[in-house]
């Protein structure tokens, strides 16, 4: 793979991003930038459909980019532009103010502003419970031997749980359970609660009495939701205005949507950027996502990001995610607001491969 080839499938998946159209030779030679003969342009990108990285969509037609070209092109030979002044503007304004946003209505607009500049659907996670400590568990009868359990952490994140006993407990029992449950969760983070320690709990609860370990049991249950990250979509409908992509498909992952919170935790820091055609948890194939991880003081608080066709502005949508993403990390941990471009983005200039 010489510069020159390099330059050519950039020039391609441009001009396809562009115009949707399959690129020819003479398409390309026209560019300021392309410095030799339409003859030597159809050479290489006939070289570059071997190699993978384009493909001919029909006999006459021109040639399209493969996961595998916008792949390379992502990594190697593309540089987003930073926002301008007004961008960010624009896009602080769709956060919200800062000094009354909640931190879910923060993420919430984030979402919104993301699915409105891109026309792609948003997809947000959030970890941030994983990342909390017990701070409060509760045990409130609610009729005839039910009782529901309400479990508190650190960073305001609340579930709850039913649970029905063989028989109503007296306020005795109920005072022991919540005494013990404090003595050993309390200020326990999330992510360390482990089987083995609810196990115990479990076992040392039925010798004192076997009719308090279905609470325990449902505090289980609770914890087990705690550590799994919730995914919410926004926008969804976006995703069948794009023709590229297949409506049963989009049906499918929107049915198992949360199949994908796996590869969304997954995801390291900076942008990444994986395609349908690569994972067997996307089961859009002619799809991409783009996200990025937001975080609270210093700890991973979630992922944000977009789910769209292959062909998108990466240049554009790459800054917009970049940018929010690192101003819900900065106004969830109080920090200095101004956003500085990520240098941690695994993209290189066109001018840097020369």
């Amino acid at each position: 793979m010489n510069d020159r080839k390099l330059q050519i499938l950039a020039a391609v998946v441009d001009e396809y991003v562009r115009t949707g159209e399959p690129v020819g030779s003479k398409a390309v030679a026209q560019l300021s930038h392309i410095n030799v003969s339409a003859a030597t342009i159809r050479n290489d990108m006939a070289a570059l459909e071997q190699m993978g990285y384009l493909e001919q969509p029909h006999t006459s037609a021109g040639r399209v980019p493969t996961f595998l070209g916008y792949r390379l092109y992502i990594d190697r030979l593309m540089t987003p532009p930073d926002l301008s002044d007004e961008e960010k503007a624009r896009l602080d304004e769709m956060l919200g103010d800062e000094e009354t946003l909640t931190e879910e209505l923060l993420i919430q607009n984030a979402a919104t502003a993301l699915t409105e500049l891109t026309q792609c659907t948003a997809v947000v996670t959030n970890s941030a419970p994983r990342f909390s400590v017990i701070s409060k568990v509760e045990v409130i009868p609610t009729g005839k031997r039910l009782y529901v359990i309400l479990l508190i952490t650190s960073n305001g994140s609340i579930k709850n749980k039913a649970c029905r006993l063989e028989f109503d407990l007296s306020h005795e029992q109920l005072e022991f359970f919540t005494k013990y449950i404090e003595e050993n969760l309390s200020g326990v983070s999330v992510n360390e609660l482990s089987d083995e320690m609810l196990d115990k709990m479990v076992t040392a609860m039925s010798a004192y009495m076997v009719s308090l370990s279905p609470l325990v049991k449902g505090l289980c249950e609770i914890s087990a939701d705690l550590k799994t990250e919730e995914l919410t979509m926004s926008g969804e409908d976006k995703l069948f205005s794009h023709s590229e992509l297949d409506k049963m498909e989009i049906v499918r992952f929107i049915e198992h949507k949360n199949e994908l919170t796996e590869l969304l935790t997954d995801t390291f820091s900076g942008i990444q950027v994986k395609f349908g055609a690569e994972n067997n948890s996307f089961v859009i194939g002619n799809s991409s996502l783009i996200v990025s991880k937001y975080r609270k003081d210093g700890k991973e608080a979630g992922s944000l990001g977009i789910i769209g066709p292959m062909r998108i502005n990466y240049k554009k949508v790459i800054p917009y995610i970049d940018y929010l993403t690192q101003k819900i990390s900065a106004i969830m941990s109080e920090e200095d607001t101004t956003v500085k471009p990520d240098l941690s983005l695994p993209v290189f200039g066109e001018d840097e491969i020369h």
